[in-house]
């Protein structure tokens, strides 16, 4: 090592030695340090120790548990084994400095009792508790549940229903931990109200209900806090867990999920049969949590954010008392007043689609499936005024389903005449279509369907006649299988051995579970229906010659009704019974007919003397001939 390199460490040595001397504290300021740190000691000790008097004994127990404190408050060993502190005062004064720092101007809000405030109409009883001033119990008056219980809406005290917010840009606080004093002058009305810190920054929600019906409006404010709540941050978090209300579980999981509707687009909904959650991704009308019958709807007219918004559903298959757990996170635009109202309308009610439909809330009457296109408009104009034409004469709701039977029958009546009319046109040309049959039994299978569309053409029938009528009769059937059990109408109501018509009838329990989906009740509607199938296919094959030798057609006959007794043996009873009635009145629709108005002798007669007259090719005959010659050509290639 160099004479120049000794000389460098030594000067460094010196400069950090002269720093430290420089920088040290001074006995002045140490004292003053020393002053600062005993009066803030002897000020925490003051929360902390009760002057009332001094408490002699010391045990193991609490001095462990003031070791444990001295971790969390910072005081000298001294004060904190002090003979004369008050353990409870210790902890209560640590519990209030960690909600201090945690709270800010809300902390003194986080203390308190829990208490169940009643609210009330003819329809409605809501229990809310003060802490989070959210609904615990959300009862329908006019319905009951199974076994005649309480039909509650989700599982009391199961959920979550509070507002988050962000407190002085840093800490998140949800009002399911505040305490609120709830003020109520009527059964009607009342407000919730937390208090902080500082006189008139404080936080009330209100809540009204009307003396009937299912609404309930709501207003979350936050007064004169635009300063400590970033109003952005504020978010409504609703979880709810619905009970199970029906017989049939399976069937009330597949009609329960969560629904939405943006603000200029149609209503949607998640996935009914599997679990789903979706960010919302604009501005967003209403949200409903939908049961079966029954749903829990949150409105709001100004619209949720469109950003930062989601909703989830989940089924519960393991669990026999609930059915889905649905959640939605829904934020609020920015306002820009100082007072951050957030005011929402809450809907706890029926899927019923009148009710539904009077609302001013837009496609709400669309969480009911009444079906797509042409099926949901037939039943909207068609089968549900007749339904409810019916039922304002308080009549059993079976019989109410044989006159809308006998009603929707007599309007498609038209159509089964002319549908039984082409058929007994087409069988009274049967002599002349087994000859044809005869003649080419062994030739060109084309040929053999030119000749019989000439001999159709010359008798003037058209074998399309009677698909079309059959073609515009199918709506009305799938219509039928839609709304039936979407009808709350029909929930809990009994007709002969039905106790529910909304749901299936059982007249017997089986010992063991038959496969395919059939299950281990034996429904008699069902059965009854199967064989009504049966006896009318039987009677409208006598009336279709074509079917003649066709065994696949006969196979049918007996297939179709059993697959059907498999597939409708859980459904509604309702819906068993209107196809059981619509089959019998087919029956003696095509009875009536076959004997009085349609005369098969007179219509040979006619047919015949058609074909003496030279008779111009229809559009439709002659596009199937060309088809036909260009099948030939191409066979003939």
């Amino acid at each position: 090592m160099d004479k120049n390199t000794l000389i460098g460490i030594a000067l460094i040595v010196l400069i950090v030695i002269g720093y430290g001397i420089y920088t040290a504290p001074t006995e002045a300021q140490l004292a003053a340090e020393q002053k600062l740190a005993d009066q803030k000691a002897d000020s925490i000790a003051a929360q902390m120790v009760h002057a009332n008097k001094r408490d002699t004994t010391a045990h193991t127990g609490d001095t462990l548990a003031v070791d444990k404190l001295s971790a969390v408050v910072q005081l000298p060993d001294s004060i904190l084994r002090d003979s004369t502190l008050n353990l409870d005062s210790v902890r209560t004064a640590v519990v209030n400095q960690k909600k201090l720092d945690q709270y800010g101007i809300f902390s003194s809000a986080t203390s308190g009792t829990a208490q169940t405030v009643l609210m009330e109409n003819e329809d409605l009883e809501l229990r809310f508790s003060t802490k989070g001033a959210r609904p615990l119990w959300i009862r329908l008056k006019k319905y009951k549940g199974q076994h005649d219980t309480p039909l509650l809406l989700a599982d009391p005290d199961s959920g979550r229903f509070a507002y988050d917010f962000k407190y002085n840009g840093n800490r998140f606080i949800s009002t399911q931990e505040l305490y609120f004093t709830a003020l109520q002058k009527d059964p009607r009305t009342v407000s919730f109200v937390a208090n902080t810190s500082l006189p008139g920054k404080r936080i009330v929600i209100d809540y009204a209900l009307d003396s009937a019906g299912w609404f309930v409006k709501s207003n979350a404010r936050f007064e004169n806090l635009k300063d400590e709540v970033e109003a952005r941050s504020i978010a409504l978090k609703w979880d709810l867990v619905s009970l199970s209300l029906e017989k049939h579980k399976p069937h009330e999981e597949a009609k329960s999920s969560v629904f939405y509707k943006y603000a200029n687009a149609d209503r949607e909904y998640l996935s009914e049969t599997s679990d789903e959650t979706k960010k919302l991704e604009g501005r967003t009308n209403w949200i409903a949590f939908k049961q079966h019958f029954f749903s829990a709807v949150v409105v709001s007219d100004e619209g949720f954010a469109s950003s930062g918004c989601d909703i989830g559903v989940r089924a519960l298959p393991n669990d026999s008392t609930h059915v889905k757990a649905f959640s939605a996170t829904l934020g609020f635009e920015k306002q820009a007043s100082d007072q951050l109202d957030l005011p929402l309308r809450f809907y706890f009610g029926p899927n019923h689609y009148n009710t539904l439909r009077r609302t001013d809330i837009p496609q709400l009457d669309r969480i009911i499936d009444l079906g797509w296109g042409i099926f949901g408009w037939m039943n909207r104009w068609i089968v549900i005024p007749i339904f409810n034409f019916f039922s304002s004469f308080n009549l059993s709701y079976g019989i109410i389903i044989l006159l809308l039977t006998i009603a929707i029958k007599v309007i498609l009546m038209p159509l089964t005449y002319k549908n039984q009319k082409s058929g007994a046109r087409m069988r009274a040309l049967k002599p002349e279509i087994e000859t044809i049959t005869e003649k080419f039994k062994d030739g060109d299978a084309l040929k053999k369907q030119q000749a019989t569309m000439e001999l159709y053409r010359k008798a003037g029938v058209n074998p399309a006649s009677g698909c079309v009528p059959m073609l515009i009769q199918m709506p009305g059937l799938y219509a039928m299988f839609m709304f039936f059990p979407s009808s709350i109408e029909l929930r809990q109501q009994s007709f002969l051995w039905a106790d529910d018509l909304s749901t299936y009838d059982s007249v017997a329990t089986l010992p063991f579970t038959v496969p395919l989906g059939y299950g281990t009740h034996v429904s008699l509607f069902t059965i009854l229906m199967a064989i009504s199938t049966i006896g009318f296919s039987l009677l409208n094959s006598k009336q279709m010659p074509q079917q003649q030798g066709m065994p696949s057609m006969k196979l049918m006959i007996w297939l179709f009704p059993i697959m059907m007794l498999f597939f409708m043996n859980s459904l509604p009873a309702g819906l068993s019974l209107y196809y059981l009635l619509a089959n019998v009145i087919s029956i003696l629709q095509m009875t009536v007919f076959s004997r009085w108005f349609i005369d098969e002798k007179k219509l040979r007669a006619e047919l015949l003397e058609n074909m003496k007259k030279p008779k111009k090719k229809s559009r439709w005959q002659q596009r199937l001939e060309d088809m036909q010659k260009q099948q030939q050509v191409a066979r003939k290639r």
